[in-house]
């Protein structure tokens, strides 16, 4: 049975020169740091695909890794950006059968985001990724509403991937610890899935999906806590004069991936809220590195063949019009 993993990270040294060199650098880049993880980053050729074999992956749909260009001011957002979708689209033309791509977008110029979207597109690749915020603009603001008519329009799939809260947050929530507890707590352990699925949804209650009711969002890591806290989140829809409920969006709009957690019980807690058609396959690599055999284990948790068939490929192959 194939698989296709759907969050699968990549670097540019470029990119990483550039976020290093701003006054204030996005302190998460030290994971993409730790251990050989920049060499796995940056690596889109051999040791990409060696990985893949070792894991049992038969495609990888690569995305640059956070905070992709967001931090960045403007201009050298849309140019380091276009070069990432140039160098993105070059690997997945080496590698045709293994690769593809999703598009990175300079967030920081709205005006540029949809030019951009199309460009990348063209070259073929399959979705985009984006961050729930860049400097002060949530992703929600109107400013950002001609991207996601556009990527309705040409069928590609938004990924909100978590990124560092803010500092206002930060102080607020995540201080009071040493640096890399502080760092721990305001990322991976709680904050970026905090940040994630409030941007998310944000852009529900915005009306974003009444106006693009073909849009089509990814949330990773079995989606960000929103699939734990709908019934709360279902009572802002009234309040919010949504045409549709929360939950309905989530069930119509997002699609769900496992981000490397292959935890029984979130799938069972997501299989209760939405639809297996909805859950997508995704390691999170290199951070996360489930082997073959935990892999295997996992899939052995839905209950058909059918089920495993659809979240090993067959919803990935769908959404991002992937032929196998």
């Amino acid at each position: 049975m194939p698989i296709i993993a759907i969050e699968e990270h990549w670097s540019m040294p470029d990119l990483t020169a550039a976020l290093r060199a701003l006054p204030y650098p996005d302190e998460s880049l030290v994971f993409g740091e730790m251990e050989d993880n920049q060499e796995c980053l940056e690596d889109l050729d051999a040791g990409r695909i060696a990985a893949m074999d070792a894991q049992g992956i038969d495609l990888s749909i690569l995305a640059l890794t956070p905070p992709a260009t967001q931090p960045l001011p403007p201009g050298e957002a849309l140019a380091l950006s276009r070069a990432a979708n140039d160098v993105a689209a070059a690997a997945v033309a080496r590698n045709p059968a293994r690769l593809r791509s999703m598009s990175t977008l300079p967030m920081s110029s709205p005006k540029d985001v949809p030019a951009e979207l199309e460009r990348a597109a063209g070259m073929g690749h399959v979705g985009t990724m984006v961050y729930g915020r860049s400097g002060d603009l949530f992703l929600d603001d109107p400013v950002y509403d001609d991207f996601f008519g556009v990527a309705s329009e040409l069928g590609q799939p938004v990924f909100i991937h978590p990124q560092l809260p803010s500092k206002a947050v930060r102080d607020a929530s995540y201080r009071g610890f040493d640096p890399m507890t502080e760092l721990a707590l305001a990322t991976f352990g709680w904050g970026w899935h905090m940040d994630t699925a409030t941007a998310a949804l944000r852009l529900i209650l915005r009306g974003t999906f009444d106006r693009h009711p073909d849009l089509q969002i990814v949330l990773g890591h079995w989606g960000e806590t929103l699939l734990f806290w709908l019934d709360r989140a279902d009572s802002i829809s009234r309040i919010a004069g949504l045409q549709r409920s929360v939950s309905d969006c989530i069930r119509s709009n997002f699609h769900i991936t496992a981000s490397g957690m292959l935890n029984p019980a979130h799938l069972r807690h997501a299989l209760a809220v939405t639809s297996v058609d909805r859950l997508i396959f995704a390691t999170d690599y290199p951070f996360q590195r489930p082997t073959k055999e935990e892999i295997r284990s996992f899939l052995g948790h839905f209950s058909s063949e059918t089920e495993r068939r659809k979240f090993s490929y067959g919803n990935a192959a769908s959404l991002f019009g992937i032929d196998l």
